[in-house]
């Protein structure tokens, strides 16, 4: 039937290769394996639950927010004990599922670290916690130098805790390098990260691919006490490591998509990596943090734009929901 519109409209005409978009990924629970929402603000953590948020998974290893560097092990401590006074709180307010993951982060030399690997024994045995994290090799650290024999005993501590307590381990695995920084008068640091710049340290990795280096050191330190790399969650994938971690372990790649402006992560690197290898070991975080210009509609948006991009319904429910819940426990 013609359009009675006074001349022909864009109506009139056939859109080619037409289709009808599937209105149920507007309603697609999710959850967000990776975010450091417990630092952001009500509002923030509103627009989780009003996007659709059905779990998340707090990260309280952030050295970020301690006030003090070098840090001491009753200032990480301060960290998980936040996160676990302010839990129930932020599930009341807000109706979304949270699971806790506590761990040591190697992006500032820890004093006393061996003390904080005694009392992580203990929070690992609670309910709240679904993960130690996020830890892992880091090449280069803020404020003082980590040796990296040093992060070698503390990461491999942390996989034989978790193997002990079959708990799984959120990985954080460093970005390729980025010449961002030096495009930036020096001091003013990168726009939409409130860090000093000036206290990064010499690495201690410097090899071409420091990030892959930092990976590897990883793997062979999960393996060297037999955890169970199913368990693994690689955190912040990206096209420099994700070949690697699907190829060379049976691990799930979580691409960090909240900062792509810092990251060069987007959807079009998820959708990349789904059509190749396919959804089963696949997730997508915010990694969202009050020290960070990040995006906690991300997940949201993802949703939707891998769609476009040409995964299923099916592949995407996976990717954002399925992966996460089971991998994690969170969201049942």
């Amino acid at each position: 039937m013609a359009h009675p519109t006074r001349r022909p409209t864009d109506a009139a005409h056939s859109f080619e290769n037409s289709y009808d978009p599937p209105a149920s990924l507007l309603n697609q629970p999710w959850i967000d394996p990776h975010t450091h929402a417990q630092t952001l603000s009500w509002r923030d953590r509103e627009q989780y639950a009003l996007a659709g948020c059905h779990a998340m998974v707090l990260v309280a290893s952030g050295y970020h927010w301690t006030p003090y560097k070098p840090v001491a092990a009753e200032d990480i401590q301060y960290l998980w004990d936040d996160v676990i006074n302010r839990q129930r709180a932020i599930e009341r307010e807000h109706f979304f599922d949270t699971g806790l993951a506590v761990g040591i982060h190697t992006g500032v030399r820890i004093d006393d670290s061996d003390e904080l690997l005694d009392r992580l024994r203990e929070y690992c045995r609670l309910d709240s916690v679904v993960a130690i994290g996020e830890t892992g090799i880091t090449p280069t650290q803020h404020a003082e130098q980590w040796p990296l024999e040093g992060q070698r005993d503390v990461v491999r501590e942390q996989f034989a805790i978790a193997a002990e307590n079959d708990c799984p381990v959120i990985l954080h695995t460093p970005a390729a390098s980025s010449t961002t920084a030096e495009l930036y008068r020096a001091g003013v640091g990168i726009p939409g990260f409130e860090r000093n710049d000036e206290l990064t340290q010499e690495p201690v990795l410097d090899g071409d691919n420091p990030a892959i280096q930092a990976l590897e050191e990883d793997i062979a330190l999960a393996r060297e006490v037999g955890f169970d790399e199913r368990q693994l969650i690689a955190s912040h994938a990206d096209a420099n490591n994700a070949e690697l971690l699907l190829e060379a372990t049976d691990c799930l790649l979580s691409f960090t998509l909240g900062y792509p402006w810092l990251t060069g992560v987007t959807v079009e690197t998820v959708a990349k990596f789904v059509h190749e290898y396919g959804p089963e070991r696949i997730m997508i975080e915010t990694d969202a943090a009050n020290v960070l210009n990040t995006d906690v509609l991300a997940i949201k948006r993802a949703i939707v734009e891998c769609y476009r991009l040409g995964l299923s319904v099916e592949e995407i429910e996976r990717i954002v929901y399925e992966n996460p819940q089971t991998a994690l426990n969170v969201g049942e």
